[in-house]
């Protein structure tokens, strides 16, 4: 049995949902699908990571930083010594740990895997730490460069979701277009432009809920004045008149939803959004790349609408299995066609769906790793999963 140690905090990468447990589930069933034995982090690795980010008050970082380090080095050697280790994997920031505790699991004779998501924007994130590892799981193709370009050893491996959590949902369908995720660059945008040409677009997450709450609680004069403008837009368009900017609809904002009411949503929306625009934070330039989104909605059996990126064409039949668009008048035009046209979007959902179930599970992608590091022979663990693109 191979034995890897997996360190993640629950939700990785998004502190604003604590009780969240997205990544420590996906990875660790999708490792443990594959019959392996997964060894977790003694210690409360979120509460260290926050400490880490100076989000815990009278701790410095750059302590929490070397404290994390010295506990997870730790951990790995008291795993290692008890029974070995075959695998680190750790989904980590530079700000989270030191390169020399990198340098020191590798000295202990255990291959390391560094994984992180956002590199496409955010690679200034673990460009300290990357070429410490000995290979880094790296979803965005476009990111490959950046891992090389420091010396690092990337492996383009996408993301996936784990076919046990990520379920469809058994009752009606009870929203026409949902959206789950953070206010985030152009969201608003796409959310306010689908609202005003009569979508009925429900949103849920951190920022929408603030805003709403922002909204309702601000003193009469000012609410007025913020309804009034909106009242005036109104008028504008049943003139036919375009304004410069449209109006957010502030009740169609939800809170922050569990990880099973995600799910729900995905499932029981009958168009589920996914935006896949984000900006460079070196260079603020915007661009698309995949999310995690474009496995989860599928995987929980929703009919994904998400932002075309040509690496889409790897994972899905783009029209049959998913649907794309390229801007906020393509976003409106298709949401208007397949809310009337229900069963041509169940086709296209089912067939997104299967092709989630079948290809794009975490226990796939950790195959791919396995196999490209050597650490199982191939006809150890057979896959049904097409094979990508080579890099």
């Amino acid at each position: 049995m191979i034995r890897t140690f997996l360190c993640t905090a629950p939700s990785a990468n998004n502190f604003a949902i604590p009780d969240s447990r997205i990544w420590i589930d996906n990875l660790q069933r999708g490792l443990q699908e594959l019959g392996v034995q997964v060894i977790l982090p003694s210690f409360d690795t979120h509460r260290h990571m926050e400490a880490c980010l100076g989000n815990i008050n009278g701790v410095d970082p750059q302590e929490a930083r070397a404290l994390y380090s010295s506990l997870l080095l730790d951990d790995v050697k008291i795993a290692h010594s008890n029974q070995g280790l075959d695998l680190y994997i750790g989904y980590l920031w530079s700000i989270h740990i030191l390169p020399e505790a990198i340098r020191q699991i590798g000295k202990l004779g255990i291959p390391t895997v560094l994984f992180f998501c956002n590199a496409a924007h955010q690679f200034h994130h673990v460009e300290e730490i990357a070429p410490f590892f000995d290979y880094c799981m790296v979803p965005e193709e476009q990111a490959l460069k950046k891992y090389r370009s420091v010396g690092a050893n990337p492996l383009h491996i996408q993301m996936a979701a784990d076919p046990d959590f990520y379920r469809p949902v058994v009752g009606t369908q009870q929203y026409d277009v949902s959206f789950v995720g953070q206010k985030y660059l152009n969201r608003g945008d796409y959310i306010a432009y689908l609202a005003w040409h009569d979508i009925d677009v429900q949103v849920w997450g951190p920022g929408w809920w603030q805003l709403r709450t922002y909204v309702d609680n601000l003193p009469l004069h000012r609410k007025f004045r913020r309804r009034f403008g909106n009242i005036k837009r109104k008028a504008q368009r049943e003139f036919g008149i375009n304004p410069t900017s449209y109006p957010l609809p502030y009740d169609s904002f939800g809170p922050i939803l569990t990880d099973q009411e995600m799910v729900a949503v995905h499932s029981l929306s009958r168009i589920a959004l996914n935006f896949s625009e984000v900006v460079d934070e070196i260079t603020g330039q915007v661009k698309r790349h995949i999310r995690l989104r474009d496995f989860e909605i599928p995987m929980s059996g929703g009919l994904m609408f998400t932002g075309y990126q040509s690496e889409l064409r790897t994972y899905y039949e783009i029209g049959k299995e998913i649907v794309c668009y390229d801007d906020e008048q393509e976003l409106l035009d298709k949401c208007i066609y397949y809310l009337v046209h229900e069963d041509e979007a169940k086709k296209i959902r089912l067939a997104g769906h299967q092709r989630a179930r079948r290809d794009h599970t975490w226990a796939n992608r950790f195959r791919q790793l396995f196999l490209h590091i050597g650490l199982l022979p191939p006809k150890s663990i057979g896959s049904t999963e097409s094979k990508g693109p080579q890099h």
